[in-house]
């Protein structure tokens, strides 16, 4: 998706409304394709599991495998849930960035405090 398309579906599902006064909607309009497709793409395999998880439990974990499940919703709380995973997304791939920080400034002291 171009970020020209990008702009038109995103006024067509805000109904129209202008977003002159965002920022943030702003910035993200003006990033490379290539920039928007790497910010999308999943860190790890744990993010993605945690992920999973997450939106199992906002729809109600019952099994596949032993229930026929489907789920009816308006856009509007379609919109909800969409917004729901991506905050949390956020959140998960911010906590596997500090974890890896972490783990690498704790790597860094242990190094310098035997030399």
């Amino acid at each position: 998706m171009t970020n020209e398309s990008f702009n038109n579906t995103n006024s067509e599902f805000m109904g129209g409304a202008a977003v002159q006064g965002n920022s943030l909607m702003q910035y993200v309009q003006s990033m490379e394709t290539e920039t928007v497709a790497q910010l999308s793409r999943p860190v790890s395999s744990d993010v993605m599991q945690a992920m999973e998880h997450n939106i199992i439990a906002m729809l109600g974990g019952l099994p596949s495998e032993g229930f026929d499940v489907s789920v009816t919703t308006s856009r509007e709380n379609l919109g909800r849930l969409l917004a729901s995973a991506m905050m949390g997304g956020y959140f998960l791939k911010g906590a596997e960035q500090r974890l890896a920080m972490e783990t690498t400034l704790m790597g860094s002291l242990e190094t310098d405090l035997h030399e």
